[in-house]
């Protein structure tokens, strides 16, 4: 099979974009470690992703929305920020967003899966799983992808979305900048006593960050940023004990909780490739912009990238032009740069800001708190930045 894009990566970046790619016609083909098993039914990894607005627009446009149950998705209300032991909350709530609600949980293995399952019946996409890529390289023309078991294949554009840690952005010589916080996100869900009335909490303590967001059927996920070094002793915690911990922590709010899952850890370390593109090859997801997860904004970005590109690419396919012109992949590049800098920069600023325990540092964060709830016009922008509900 000829094929006309390459996409290195079937997580939920290279499915996207092989969605967005879909009715067009052109030949897709998706190159996966995993097998096809997992990609058709990925098991749960403890992640439940905040869709923005637009994102949820683009799944529904690509009708990927349409394989997730209707009970398999969350709704986001009210959303709190908490600093050390102060009572006080910078709050958000959907009326001033004026949306029936600030954003939507889905768990990670459900997007994946509708993803997945959305490429099904388009003749011109294949996957190949189980698979590995040895090099990568292209020439005036075309892209080459050879694979461990031997064979190469040549489609006038690359794309990578392997992971933040892309082995193929490194053997196509884009650099990257790499911030590892020297932490540990440790995800997991829990059922409640109390009622969450669709209220997710940020909680900044002064020796880990504690986020609980709202599930449906009377359950948290909850997701705990500490140390990397503590990280050992909180998985191997004993149960009631860990319970109690979680309980204490988010004052009670919930009355008693219960882990109710595994216990997931992911190192954290956040990524900006020097730019998302080079000859005939381009970054997406992971690959392009690797983000800390307090802002909840990793897969919202993905999706968002997929989507630029795949806008440019469907630009020059109506005009006759390359679909991997230089001018075009340079657009996609300078588009998704800028959306995503101020989240990323802004984002890593936030965290230093919180992680810092000094007196200095614990006046200004209280002060942010203050500010944000009463300097109106901030309030608003931050909002839109959380929630997408207007295009940017």
């Amino acid at each position: 099979m000829q094929q006309d894009i390459i996409i290195i990566g079937a997580g939920p970046a290279g499915l996207s974009f092989a969605r967005e790619m879909a009715e067009t016609g052109l030949k897709i083909t998706l190159i996966e470690k995993q097998s096809e098993n997992l990609l058709a039914d990925p098991p749960y990894d403890g992640r439940e992703i905040a869709l923005t607005h637009f994102s949820r627009k683009v799944m529904m446009d690509l009708k990927m929305w349409d394989h997730i149950p209707e009970n398999n998705v969350s709704l986001l209300r009210k959303a709190k920020v908490l600093n050390g032991n102060s009572p006080y909350a910078l709050s958000f709530d959907h009326q001033e967003a004026g949306e029936e609600t600030l954003g939507f949980l889905v768990s990670n293995n459900r997007i994946r899966k509708a993803a997945y399952q959305s490429l099904q019946g388009f003749k011109n996409i294949r996957i190949l799983s189980e698979k590995e890529v040895s090099a990568v390289k292209t020439d005036e023309t075309s892209g080459y992808v050879t694979l461990k078991d031997g064979d190469t294949l040549e489609a006038p554009l690359i794309v990578a979305a392997d992971s933040r840690f892309s082995e193929t952005r490194r053997m196509m010589g884009i650099s990257a900048s790499m911030l590892d916080f020297g932490r540990t996100c440790v995800v997991c869900t829990m059922d409640t006593e109390h009622p969450h009335d669709e209220t997710a909490y940020e909680c900044f303590q002064f020796d880990r960050t504690l986020a609980i967001l709202p599930l449906n059927g009377g359950r948290v996920s909850v997701v705990i940023t500490l140390p990397s070094s503590e990280a050992p002793a909180l998985l191997s915690q004993q149960k009631e004990a860990f319970n109690r911990d979680i309980e204490q922590r988010i004052k009670k709010r919930f009355g008693a909780m219960n882990l109710s899952s595994d216990l997931y850890p992911y190192p954290l370390v956040a990524t900006f490739a020097d730019r998302f593109y080079t000859n005939r090859f381009a970054l997406i997801g992971d690959a392009s912009v690797g983000m800390h997860p307090v802002t909840a904004h990793g897969f919202n970005l993905g999706i968002r990238g997929a989507h630029t590109l795949a806008e440019e690419i469907k630009s020059a396919l109506r005009t006759g032009g390359d679909i991997a012109s230089r001018s075009a992949l340079e657009r996609y590049s300078r588009t998704h740069s800028n959306a995503a800098k101020i989240l990323y920069h802004g984002t890593n600023a936030i965290v230093k800001l919180y992680t810092t325990n000094n007196p200095a540092t614990k006046l200004a964060r209280q002060a942010l708190l203050h500010l944000g709830n009463h300097i109106k016009p901030a309030k608003h922008l931050i909002m839109n930045q959380l929630t997408e509900k207007k295009p940017v």
